[in-house]
């Protein structure tokens, strides 16, 4: 496992494309008449998170990969935010973090307590990776594109996917 591109590579760059697509939402409300601001409660159903939650639980989702790989404390967001724009910082905050973590020595196999575990539990840096916290992110990233898409806004597969990073020769 490879914690530096799963970690940083991977979750910054899917961040990053969230943060396109909250632009996206923004200006297709500003050319339907609405306050972008009425995305944060949109939703797919009834019983599953809004937008802005979905955003929020992505962020948290790969700063505690993050934080938790490296064996580092994980930044604190209360998850309060009700524009765009605090979505958008918060998003940022989250990359910023991220981007800062510079060594994950161990992390696979670093023993990962988690406190929604049975008490005395415990997985490895590997299994939390793999089982939970990659399934979880883009669980609600994809969630947060659904809602957009299904809502009109115009995002299709390469805006999901993003850039690679190709080579020549």
């Amino acid at each position: 496992m490879d914690a530096h591109l799963l970690c940083v590579a991977q979750t910054t760059k899917m961040l990053r494309n969230l943060a396109a697509w909250l632009k996206e939402a923004e200006t297709f409300a500003g050319e339907k008449g609405f306050e972008a601001d009425r995305w944060l409660e949109m939703r797919l159903a009834p019983d599953q998170y809004g937008f802005a939650r979905n955003v929020q639980a992505a962020c948290d989702t790969a700063k505690f990969l993050a934080a938790r790989l490296a064996d580092i404390e994980a930044p604190s967001h209360p998850d309060d935010e009700k524009t765009m724009a605090e979505l958008h910082e918060r998003i940022a905050a989250t990359i910023a973090f991220i981007e800062g973590v510079k060594s994950f020595d161990g992390a696979e196999e670093r023993k990962i307590v988690l406190p929604f575990l049975p008490e005395g539990t415990w997985v490895t840096g590997q299994e939390y990776a793999v089982s939970f916290a990659v399934p979880n992110f883009y669980f609600h990233v994809t969630t947060a594109y659904a809602i957009l898409r299904d809502k009109g806004v115009a995002l299709g597969k390469r805006a999901f996917i993003g850039a690679m990073d190709v080579k020549a020769g």
